[in-house]
């Protein structure tokens, strides 16, 4: 993956509100290979600090989600495949 690829997964699995089926959607990479990227390329305290916020949460899987409507959009997310944000 490139560099700009691996920044936004990362920045994909930080936000609570996006499951990891997106991230597999969009990138071809399951829970557990996104897992290890992240502890490749975290420092170890944070690595500590996503692994303890992701676990259990129910918005980080899609079966598990309570909500189907309020989707979240990132505030760069027109920048980032410049769609219009409606």
């Amino acid at each position: 993956m490139e560099t700009h690829e691996v920044d936004r997964v990362i920045e994909m699995a930080w936000e609570d509100r996006t499951p990891f089926d997106a991230i597999a959607f969009q990138f071809g990479l399951s829970e557990k290979e996104v897992i290890v990227l992240m502890r490749t390329h975290l420092k170890p305290s944070s690595w500590r600090r996503w692994r303890k916020r992701v676990q259990g949460r129910g918005t980080k899987h899609q079966a598990k989600r309570a909500f189907t409507v309020g989707r979240h959009r990132c505030s760069r997310q027109r920048s980032i495949s410049n769609n219009k944000v409606t």
